[in-house]
């Protein structure tokens, strides 16, 4: 392969012709089988469901949709995508989410469950074609993305839903009622922590040559990526750890795990960040990070502030300090993680995805009267409910749609909010708490000069007895990089978005 060839994609563009020429002219293609004239469907009527990216978390999505028509599936790499093919034999299977787009003209609504860096483009298509989209979280590899998907998401009108499932569960609700209620006050603290990552992180680019599977589309995998050589440490799964495709810990469960701060606090654009880690290179997230946010006072509620609040995320290990309410041997949160509120009158926590919230000391549980429920439930969210949520939405007419639980307009605040993080964590060389103008999406306080050393390569050995270090780093201008993490350059033959 040339390095022109190397530099871009070698698949075809017809794909993306008719997207192109449909946006232009204004219009949105429907399905045949949308009900004429009302531009919904009854709710004992099927969707058709297309599903790109479909051998990992896909496939759970998809089986929780089954209710409706699992019409086409895409995925680049098809050996890793059989059990899927095998649930859904009648569904027309496409190795590029850009034909299936373009090719499938019965579509009402499309699953993306991509490695993060893809989420975007893919999602962004089909709203532009009018389909309805549910999105593996985190929802985008970066800032802008989450911007553009919210945007695009209100002018298309279609109903949305990002895959962190405990944000349609009890304990988030739970929560926002408890605090909103004034139970432990005004909260100026919050404390939150995951176990991840469990893949590989820390790592550097192999660089041994290996031949790419027969089932596997290498340079479709890559995507809108820069290219780089293939090697199995990167798919399937542990592309989660490598900064050109996932966002590690903090992307990979922060969109579960702050999903009960950001829902209850009311919080929007951090006005300040401030990241540290273990070592961290060009190539991957560091094995342990710890990171934390600033956010403004927000409107008062009825029973309770919103003053300033200062929310830090620990993972890789690290953890916050333990509560003094806990007694011995009793556990902080879950297995997977969790989170401590703290509150001018008390404390709370909870476990990963919001599960079994408690006051501390958890003896105050046996005579708490719980508030009244002011949110709506929404059955067996784990169990299916959170997509099923999605796909009642979908049937709804948008002028009275009554939006999914973790639709757009709540989700993508979220994820920018999650994906700045990692920008802290990979611009921690600068030495300096990172002040941030949401609203334009870009720090204020990095200047035109301002240069940060990441390392490339760090080797060690011991020679004769003594310790041998051989580190290696790259230079980089920090404004430059923050503008390129913050919204990327596709690589060429990809759709710039």
């Amino acid at each position: 392969m040339t390095k022109a060839k190397k530099n871009q994609s070698n698949v075809s563009r017809r794909a993306f012709l008719g997207t192109s020429a449909a946006a232009a002219a204004g219009f949105t293609i429907l399905p045949s089988n949308t009900i004429a004239g009302l531009g919904h469907k009854a709710p004992s009527d099927k969707l058709n469901i297309a599903g790109i990216g479909v051998g990992g978390m896909g496939r759970t999505n998809l089986k929780n949709m089954s209710t409706e028509n699992i019409v086409a599936l895409a995925d680049v790499d098809w050996k890793y995508a059989g059990k899927t093919f095998n649930d859904y034999p009648n569904a027309v299977r496409y190795k590029d989410f850009r034909e299936l787009l373009d090719k499938q003209k019965d579509i009402d609504a499309v699953m993306v469950a991509t490695p993060d860096h893809v989420h975007a483009l893919a999602a962004y298509s089909a709203m532009k074609l009018g389909k309805h989209v549910y999105v593996q979280k985190p929802l985008t590899h970066s800032v802008y993305e989450s911007r553009l998907l919210t945007n695009t998401a209100n002018e298309m009108g279609v109903a949305t839903q990002m895959g962190n499932q405990g944000n349609s569960g009890d304990g988030i609700r739970e929560i926002c009622e408890w605090i909103w209620a004034g139970t432990i006050g005004d909260i100026k603290e919050v404390h939150a922590w995951t176990n991840r990552p469990i893949w590989p992180q820390g790592l550097e680019r192999p660089t041994d040559k290996v031949r790419v599977p027969k089932t596997l589309d290498w340079d479709l995998f890559l995507g809108p990526a820069a290219y780089r050589p293939y090697n199995p440490i990167y798919t399937p799964w542990n592309w989660r750890g490598w900064w050109d495709f996932g966002t590690g810990a903090l992307g990979d469960m922060a969109c579960h795990i702050l999903d009960p701060v950001f829902k209850a606090l009311k919080l929007k654009y951090p006005t300040a960040v401030e990241g540290s880690s273990t070592q961290i290179n060009t190539e991957s997230a560091p094995e342990a990070q710890k990171v934390t946010y600033w956010f403004p006072e927000r409107d008062n509620m009825p029973k309770v502030a919103m003053p300033a609040v200062k929310v830090t995320w620990y993972d890789g290990g690290l953890l916050p300090e333990r509560p003094e309410e806990l007694v011995d041997g009793e556990m902080m949160g879950d297995w997977g993680g969790g989170v401590i509120f703290v509150g001018s009158k008390g404390k709370i926590m909870c476990g990963t995805y919001a599960r079994n919230p408690q006051l501390l000391p958890t003896k105050k549980m046996e005579d708490f009267k719980r508030p009244a429920e002011t949110l709506r439930r929404i059955p067996k969210a784990m169990e299916g409910g959170h997509e099923q949520d999605w796909i009642r939405a979908c049937k709804e007419d948008k002028s009275n749609r009554l939006e999914a639980s973790s639709n757009f307009d709540y989700s993508g605040p979220l994820n920018e909010m999650v994906v700045m993080g990692v920008l802290a964590v990979r611009l921690q060389d600068l030495k300096r708490r990172l002040l941030w103008d949401g609203a334009n999406m870009q720090f204020t306080n990095i200047g035109d000069n301002d240069q940060i050393r990441v390392v490339t390569s760090d080797k060690f050995e011991v020679v004769d007895g003594d310790p041998k270090f051989d580190t290696k780093f790259e230079t980089m201008n920090a404004k430059k990089a923050a503008e390129e993490w913050i919204r990327h350059h596709y690589r060429e033959g990809w759709q710039q978005i």
